[in-house]
């Protein structure tokens, strides 16, 4: 979680809190890490990390979304922004769909 916290603190976002979130919780086995973070405007923002050596297809990014109202139904809020921090390879389709869908792409490379 420091590693999450760090990096967005460099993009100049802040959360009062940072909660994670068990994705066995939401039903799925894929070893991601979610969180649910409160900024000081009070707006939920999901932050998922994947870190993986395997390529980021559109299916896959349509599952990953799906954590949004999984996370929305779970916790029984609104969920205002959505960021995911790939570590990975990712397809530009994937990307793409996932930021007309209202998704933060970041791309982190080593340091992350």
């Amino acid at each position: 979680m420091k590693k999450i916290v760090e990096y967005f603190k460099e993009k100049q976002l802040l959360f009062k809190s940072l909660v994670p979130i068990s994705p066995k919780a939401l039903g799925s086995r894929k070893k991601i890490e979610i969180y649910l973070g409160v900024d000081p405007s009070h707006y939920y923002h999901l932050v998922l990390f994947v870190e993986k050596k395997s390529r980021i297809l559109r299916k896959e990014a349509g599952d990953l979304m799906g954590f949004h109202t999984k996370t929305e139904v779970w916790m029984d809020t609104k969920i205002k922004k959505k960021h995911i921090l790939i570590k990975a390879p990712l397809c530009s389709k994937a990307k793409k769909y996932m930021e007309e869908n209202g998704w933060r792409v970041y791309e982190v490379g080593e340091g992350a």
